[in-house]
């Protein structure tokens, strides 16, 4: 009886983790096997192919929990900075959450509602030059901002103004850093810049500096040059948070791509993110075994917007891929501004 019983048991544990993994590859087929104009049975692949989808699937899945977090983060780090130093002090940031600030101090409308409208053109303005993922993951972003500033409640931490201006810059900074490592913004004036510069052939640090000297002119005849002088204070701090948030990257990052799937990574960053490639012909000087093998080196210039998704890209094609990045102060001509990007 007992024997009976015990191979029921097995033949129960066999059929629940046989229908498992018929729902795995079905989900597998469906999400990275089956192409277009040519999609195939599930039946037609191999256990291999299904392996190697597998671990694809799972890297994307875990990349995106990752992204999520850096996210979510970001944006309790930056509603901190506006509740817990900002707001109650009248001291605002450049950019659009300058402006959000700004008019939120003039008057009785809530940050959380003026943070999505006032986002709102340069989310559709990044769907047109960064793409639908990008613009949907900004706008999520954006929201969870706007609910976090509306339903969270934060102490307001002090009331000394120049440690306002520089912890409010920190958490601001910051929130915003993790947020565009996690390939959202939560501030469309990079948006802008960047379509700004493709247009008039202006760099993007050139731009940011415009409209945020605009906004603290503003903020200093509306709120007093004092205020407006702690309120650069904040810029400073958070702009410099921010570059050490994603690595001290600048407007421009070149990146040096060294694989052996480079043809595979040149038509990726030409068809998936619109950007041009230069290729160099070099030789392995790598091995005890003394390998020369001849190589092709990959380079390219992109926006630090696209980092995220190009570290992706290479990630799926080729994990073993040695990369170089290296700041690029500023580009003229190519394809920076020719092609729109993909995200």
């Amino acid at each position: 009886m007992n024997y009976l019983t015990r191979n029921i048991r097995k033949d129960r544990k066999f059929q629940k983790t046989r229908k498992m993994n018929t729902l795995l590859r079905r989900i597998i087929y469906q999400s990275t096997l089956r192409i277009k104009g040519n999609p195939g049975k599930p039946d037609d692949f191999s256990d291999y192919i299904y392996a190697k989808s597998y671990k694809k699937l799972k890297k994307s899945a875990d990349r995106s929990i990752r992204n999520f977090i850096l996210i979510v983060i970001g944006i309790f780090a930056a509603s901190f900075g506006f509740k817990g130093f900002l707001l109650t002090n009248h001291f605002i940031d450049g950019g659009v959450t300058g402006i959000s600030l700004l008019i939120t101090a003039i008057s009785s409308i809530p940050l959380s509602i003026l943070i999505v409208c006032i986002n709102l053109p340069f989310i559709l303005l990044g769907y047109k030059i960064m793409g639908k993922h990008f613009a949907i993951k900004t706008s999520l972003a954006i929201t969870g901002l706007a609910l976090c500033l509306a339903i969270v409640d934060f102490p307001n931490v002090t009331n000394d103004n120049i440690l306002v201006a520089i912890f409010g810059g920190f958490f601001l900074g910051a929130g915003i850093g993790l947020t565009v490592r996690g390939g959202a913004v939560i501030d469309g004036t990079e948006i802008l810049a960047i379509y700004l510069s493709r247009k008039f052939g202006t760099t993007i640090g050139d731009i940011i500096i415009s409209v945020n000297v605009v906004i603290f002119l503003v903020a200093a005849y509306l709120l007093g040059v004092e205020n407006a002088l702690y309120s650069m204070v904040t810029y400073f701090v958070a702009s410099k948070t921010l570059d050490f948030i994603i690595e001290g990257i600048e407007e421009y990052t070149g990146v040096t791509i060294v694989a052996v799937e480079s043809e595979k990574i040149r038509q990726m960053i030409i068809y998936k993110l619109g950007r041009g490639v230069t290729i160099y012909k070099g030789k392995r000087g790598y091995g005890r075994q003394h390998d020369t093998r001849d190589v092709e080196i990959i380079y390219t210039v992109i926006t630090r917007l696209e980092l995220n998704k190009l570290k992706s890209e290479i990630e799926k094609i080729e994990p073993s891929a040695f990369v170089v990045m290296n700041s690029v102060k500023d580009t003229k001509g190519g394809m920076m501004k020719k092609r729109p990007l993909k995200h």
